[in-house]
């Protein structure tokens, strides 16, 4: 009797233990990593204004999907954050909750679904974030072309565009620009081949950190991921919109169906589509999906209009159509 008493006491201690350790978080979003888009800030900010605890979440958007496929019968998270393509699929699968959140009029037709199963909150451009000092005496390259050269060898980082999102918005972008089309990827996958020879560094989660130690020099990404680096951290970097053109890049946010923490997941959305919360990614050098909350101080940071001339957006319906055709190819011709 006694040892059963202690061992009842002592199971009593672990649990204590673990919970001091590991308390219920009171919302899940999946994919919030606070090295991207400075979700760290956004989280923060839900605390502080909803009292809501988000652990950190450094899924990417592929990984997103196939999670939310996965627990389909019982959802974990209550929102999600993924690219167009993957929101897009998401409804497919149906694993989305139809939710118009706060200014959800405000929203460009074309950049959310019109019954809220999917809708943008913010957007970037994609292209090429360098850093300047890891070059080792090379040149700031200004196209796609470029970084084929042999002095680019080893210097040049792209997402895994068979599961990150930002991965596969790189692959698109250099697919137009080498004069493919949506219908043919061809282009792009023989950019991806010769770029092989020249050992590119393929890393499946964000990786601004690397780039900011100089261990990946040059990184397909989006621009506010430079102009963070660039003002917040003070390194030297530069973005790069390609001389042979670029596309611009939604992401988007969805109330997940049959959500533990529904109200809580709704709150959240309107919290990011408020004035306060379009604001945050503003100042974080993302262009919120109202435009509105873009001051002039954080517009005059960007490149020259000139530059984003270059950059176009496309069918993204299309875009998430085509995407596992692509992904098929490129694992098959590339990696």
């Amino acid at each position: 009797m006694k040892s059963a008493r202690l061992v009842a006491a002592a199971l009593g201690a672990i649990a204590i233990t673990f919970s001091n350790v590991a308390p219920a978080a009171d919302a899940i979003c999946y994919n919030c990593p606070p090295q991207w888009a400075d979700w760290a800030s956004m989280l923060k900010a839900i605390e502080k204004n909803l009292g809501y605890e988000i652990p950190h979440d450094n899924k990417n958007s592929g990984q997103t999907l196939s999670q939310l496929i996965a627990e389909k019968d019982s959802p974990v998270a209550d929102v999600a954050y993924y690219g167009v393509s993957f929101g897009i699929q998401a409804k497919e699968k149906q694993v989305t909750e139809a939710y118009k959140p706060a200014n959800f009029d405000d929203i460009p037709d074309g950049l959310k679904d019109s019954e809220g199963h999917w809708f943008t909150i913010h957007y970037g451009t994609l292209g090429l974030f360098v850093n300047v000092d890891a070059l080792g005496g090379a040149a700031v390259p200004t196209s796609w072309a470029d970084l084929l050269k042999p002095e680019y060898d080893g210097k040049v980082g792209y997402l895994d565009p068979s599961s990150a999102f930002v991965g596969y918005a790189g692959a698109v972008a250099v697919n137009l620009a080498m004069g493919g089309s949506l219908d043919d990827f061809s282009p792009g996958i023989e950019f991806f081949r010769k770029l092989k020879e020249n050992d590119p560094i393929v890393p499946k989660q964000t990786s601004y950190a690397r780039v900011l130690s100089g261990e990946i020099p040059i990184l397909f990404d989006y621009d506010f991921n430079a102009y963070r680096a660039k003002y917040k951290d003070e390194a030297n970097v530069a973005f790069v919109i390609p001389q042979e053109g670029t596309v611009v890049v939604p992401y988007v946010m969805s109330l997940v169906k049959g959500a533990p923490n529904p109200d809580k997941g709704r709150k959240i959305l309107d919290f990011i589509m408020s004035d306060q919360g379009q604001a945050m990614w503003a100042n974080a050098y993302l262009r919120p999906i109202r435009a509105e909350a873009m001051s002039d101080d954080v517009a005059s940071k960007f490149n020259p209009a000139s530059d984003y001339a270059r950059a176009a957006p496309i069918d993204y319906a299309k875009m998430a159509a085509v995407q596992v055709g692509f992904r098929d190819r490129y694992l098959n011709e590339v990696r």
